[in-house]
């Protein structure tokens, strides 16, 4: 997260703003123009926090900027010969990420990020001419564009990915990453899942609009919400994957970006146990004629593959239908699935299984519906009292014990008796 500090600065006095970032909070940077085609940033300190003396006070990050923009001097203008620049490594490392037989979506994404950031980006200076300080001026860039702390950590590790790629003794095109100890902005973490209870799914599924893919809705819906499967991995799954003799439906791909791919990762391809009603919709929906390759849920007009903006979109009509939040996302069908298994007693370790998750770290996001055994047996324990009932008898016998005179009561001793 960036926010600017202070008042407006003057023309050519640079600007100061406050980064959060993971390893020291908040902390002072500074850009300014060096020379009428380069700007500089960098990083001034962190924020003295009040009532503490570690850090910077805005008049400190203000001298210390001074002192920067007096000593920085304008770089020389790269010389075109000094080495490969981002169009050509990028190019060649596309080719190496596509031998290696990366996805699709892998290799959407890097093709993404250099030509949107790198390329516009550095132009035309040299791999090996780029620096820390060059890494630092694009992520603030990318902060003014407003892209969100996840998406500059994933743009910024593209780049890191390809510098580590340039290392290779066989490309040998750089000799460090200038990615290596830059300071990200702080991802804001959430624990925070939406998702549908099973009556929602229910009222969800009844409020569907009438239409040619309302059965097929009604179908998805069920299935999603009571398997977890992935969009894609519903997208393509076909007759043969529904096992009827163990009452278990088989993941073993996905449909992304117009592509058949592998499931997300080794775990993702799995065996799903099918309870009663989801074994119930899709013999229902399924067609006395259809082979075992033809798609389960292929769109009803053209037999194509479902596309995914159409199913947001009925979606959204669904849920609006049924007078939930639109914000919902189809992906939160597939939290409906691991919450309401993590709430029946299903143990995490096979709830991983079940939802293909390549960490059982994923799957903890469920372990807060998991119900505790005998938990609040304890708590009703440590905090008991006794019974009101039993608190007047034990009054009523404290009364009648201080009505009684004691053993001593109105005898006098004689100090020289026997």
């Amino acid at each position: 997260m960036r926010r600017s500090v202070g008042v407006m600065r003057p023309h050519g006095s640079g600007s100061i703003s406050i980064r959060t970032t993971k390893r020291d909070g908040d902390v002072y940077y500074a850009q300014w123009w060096v020379s009428s085609h380069e700007k500089a940033s960098r990083r001034l300190g962190p924020v003295r926090q009040p009532g503490s003396k570690a850090g910077l006070t805005r008049p400190q990050a203000e001298a210390r900027l001074r002192t920067l923009m007096a000593d920085v001097k304008p770089k020389a203008v790269p010389d075109e010969g000094t080495g490969i620049r981002f169009p050509e490594a990028g190019r060649k490392y596309l080719v190496y990420l596509k031998r290696q037989g990366r996805k699709k979506s892998t290799l959407t994404a890097v093709e993404s990020c250099l030509r949107v950031w790198a390329i516009p980006h550095f132009e035309r200076t040299p791999l090996a001419r780029v620096t820390y300080d060059d890494i630092e001026a694009l992520i603030l860039k990318m902060e003014a564009r407003g892209l969100s702390a996840k998406s500059i950590a994933n743009y910024v590790g593209t780049i890191s990915a390809l510098y580590t790629y340039g290392m290779k003794p066989r490309v040998e095109w750089v000799q460090s990453n200038p990615c290596d100890g830059i300071d990200l902005p702080a991802v804001e973490e959430s624990s925070t899942i939406r998702f549908l209870t099973p009556e929602q799914v229910d009222a969800l599924i009844r409020a569907i609009p009438a239409g040619p893919y309302a059965e097929l809705d009604a179908v998805l819906y069920r299935v999603a919400s009571q398997t977890g499967l992935r969009q894609g991995e519903l997208i393509a799954l076909q007759w043969q994957d529904v096992d009827w003799t163990v009452g278990k439906v088989r993941v073993r791909r996905s449909y992304v970006l117009s592509t058949y791919t592998t499931p997300k990762s080794r775990r993702s391809s799995r065996a799903v146990p099918m309870g009663f009603e989801v074994q119930q919709a899709l013999a229902a929906w399924q067609p006395f004629d259809c082979e075992d390759n033809d798609l389960v849920f292929a769109d009803p007009i053209s037999a194509s593959p479902l596309r995914n903006a159409a199913i947001l979109r009925r979606f959204r009509r669904s849920l609006a239908a049924a007078e939930l939040p639109v914000s919902h996302r189809f992906h939160d069908l597939r939290h409906t699935f691991g919450t309401a298994m993590a709430s029946a007693g299903v143990s995490l370790r096979s709830l991983q299984e079940y939802m293909g998750h390549r960490d059982l770290a994923t799957t903890q996001i469920y372990a807060d519906y998991a119900p505790g055994r005998g938990e609040s047996e304890w708590v009703d324990a440590a905090f008991s009292r006794p019974d009101p009932g039993m608190l007047g008898d034990v009054n009523r016998d404290r009364a009648a014990t201080n009505d009684r005179p004691h053993d001593n009561e109105g005898v006098s001793f004689d100090a020289d008796a026997g």
